[in-house]
């Protein structure tokens, strides 16, 4: 398997964790008075915090010493409202950042997923759903808590511990000069955390995608791993994959224990030094009780904001590989993109032509052969083109040419004489319907199904268009459901039967009312009475609707006009039915391989 770029090893030449996680300013930047306005409360918080020692120290040096009962309330009152104040600063706080946070990552969300449904279909060819998934959700929810939680504390302790330290000199210059030289090891173990711990932080992100996309293929795939019995087999596959998680969440934590042990250590022998030092400056007469007293109380509120920098460092960290997955989707290129100035078809015929169509993946090297390989082929208004052609030869890749699903890498595709580089994506698929033989369904309603394609149309309209459509296809069966149209289907459509979903399709393709409709073998699912009755209403809109089917059984070509034989990526033979059977012995062969194909299908569908 080729490495994907949720795969990448993350490069040594990074840029900083400052500038990487700046990025996401254009998303803050609506909301950032009122962040600023958080921070701006909790460091009022911890000023007040950091003056409370203030007057303790007076208190004891004051009152206390002097035995003076009268001035001991007002301290105390004092102290209480020092304490009801930073109470209020701290749920200021809160209130001021919860709410843009939440609103940021409503944005990043909708940002990443407008650019999802925006990227063409080959970004997602190379891309695991699980990757996309994580970085949607858990990526975005830990950006979030840091912005309302992280950030904050991180920048107000920073400040906090360097105003403190000030405060400590002004109480005793030796005792602040100890405290500050021990807590220099600290600073430098923070360093090589950054270091260990963001590659680490990456990876482990990674595997939780990795881990996300195995339950996903499980689930979708239940049906497959019980009738196969792979079940324990795909579990043994997860428990590696669990395990390898397990291993990096390990190192993780050892390395967050690593800096804890210096963030805990040091402290206490700051503490233990300065103490000794604080005692014999006091029987020296150089040092008060109460400034002692208050020295303590301020390296005790500098306690928190010191053991809580290796959990914000941290929490940083796993936030900035966080911001990088993000900007790593919003980062793509998107090669299929709407013109500069685009055209329009005022009058939509439906003629649709390829003119030296070629077409490789884009990460295909000279090596391979084009997919598609130099086909010309014009189709007139109103016409049905059957496309046949034996596994591999190009079929369902060109029919994903003419949507714009993917781009043609040599030629172009006409649809009433426009290039369809030259319509907006938005217009070319209002004139292209397509019906896929895998039918997908979304966890909806069968009727918002169905007008998928067709958001313009309300009320009667919309319900008159409806049932033609769920007619054509004969798909009356949605009336039995339990809601009726109204009825949720199951997440893609598994609550239905193959046959079922593929008719929905159908009618969803047909419902869209497209000038040009493109099949690939819509019908493959269907016994042989429902194949009928839905191939005679597919005449009646196949008469005025311009239409390419892929076609995988012999009854399907019955309803062209005319065939198209594909062999290798080229069209090698125009004709009838007939004139090909006559004239072209790879057709025959062709259509005596899906001859056989067919008994198969049919007996598999009517099972």
């Amino acid at each position: 398997m080729s490495r994907t770029p949720d795969q990448a090893t993350p490069s040594t030449d990074r840029p900083s964790t400052l500038r990487a996680i700046g990025r996401i300013w254009p998303y803050v930047e609506p909301y950032r008075w009122r962040l600023l306005g958080g921070m701006a409360a909790a460091m009022g918080a911890s000023l007040v915090a950091l003056a409370i020692p203030y007057v303790l120290q007076w208190l004891v040096d004051g009152p206390l010493s002097s035995r003076d009962a009268a001035l001991i309330w007002p301290a105390g009152l004092g102290v209480l409202a020092l304490g009801a104040l930073e109470a209020f600063f701290i749920a200021s706080r809160r209130r001021l950042v919860m709410r843009p946070s939440t609103r940021i990552e409503t944005s990043m969300r909708n940002a990443l997923y407008a650019k999802l449904q925006d990227l063409p279909v080959a970004f997602h060819d190379r891309w695991e759903s699980g990757q996309l998934l994580s970085r949607s959700v858990s990526d975005l929810s830990l950006i979030r808590r840091w912005l309302a939680f992280g950030v904050v504390l991180l920048v107000v302790n920073i400040v906090t511990i360097a105003v403190g330290f000030v405060v400590l000199f002004t109480f005793g210059w030796l005792l602040g000069l100890i405290f500050l030289v021990a807590s220099i090891p600290l600073w430098i173990n923070g360093l090589l955390f950054e270091r260990k711990y963001s590659v680490v932080a990456r990876r482990s992100q990674d595997q939780v995608g990795d881990l996300a996309t195995s339950v996903e293929q499980s689930v979708h795939g239940i049906r497959v791993l019980k009738a196969f019995g792979r079940g324990r087999s795909k579990l043994e596959e997860f428990s590696e994959q669990a395990e390898a998680l397990r291993g990096t969440e390990i190192e993780k934590a050892k390395a967050i224990a690593s800096i804890w042990l210096w963030l805990l250590l040091v402290p206490d022998v700051a503490f233990a030094l300065c103490l000794l030092a604080g005692i014999w400056l006091a029987s020296q007469g150089e040092l008060t009780v109460g400034q002692l007293f208050a020295f303590f109380a301020t390296a005790t509120v500098l306690r928190f904001p010191i053991e809580s920098i290796g959990f914000f460092l941290s929490m940083t960290f796993d936030t900035r590989t966080a911001v990088d997955r993000f900007f790593e989707v919003m980062d793509s290129e998107n090669t299929i993109q709407d013109p500069e100035h685009p055209r329009t078809i005022a009058e939509p015929h439906g003629a649709l032509s390829f003119n030296d169509v070629h077409f490789r993946y884009q990460d295909a090297t000279d090596e391979y052969p084009d997919l598609v390989d130099g086909v010309e082929l014009q189709l007139h208004p109103g016409e049905t083109m059957a496309l046949v052609g034996l596994t591999g030869s190009g079929k369902t890749t060109l029919l994903s040419l003419v949507p714009r699903l993917y781009d043609v890498t040599g030629g172009s595709i006409t649809i009433d004489g426009v290039d369809v580089r030259d319509l907006t994506r938005a217009e070319l698929r209002r004139h292209v319907g397509v019906a896929f033989e895998d039918a997908t369904l979304f966890s909806t309603s069968v009727r918002d199904n169905v007008l998928l394609g067709r958001p313009d149309l309300e009320g009667a309209e919309a319900e008159r268009i409806m049932r033609e459509a769920l007619e054509i296809a004969q798909a009356s069966f949605v009336d039995d459901l339990p809601d009726g149209v109204h009825t949720r289907v199951g997440e893609e459509g598994m609550s239905l039967s193959g046959g079922q979903r593929q008719r929905l399709a159908l009618a969803r393709a047909i419902a869209a009312r497209p000038s040009v409709l493109v099949l690939d073998d819509p019908l493959s699912a269907l016994d042989v009475d429902t194949e009928a009755r839905v191939e005679a209403g597919l005449r009646r809109v196949l008469a005025e609707t311009t239409s390419l089917i892929v076609a995988h059984r012999p009854s399907t070509v019955t309803l062209a006009d005319r065939v198209a034989l594909m062999e290798g990526g080229r069209i090698t033979a125009v004709g009838t039915h007939s004139e090909l059977m006559a004239t072209n012995e790879h057709y025959r062969y062709v259509i005596s391989s899906l001859d056989e194909d067919d008994a198969p299908a049919r007996e598999e569908a009517m099972a």
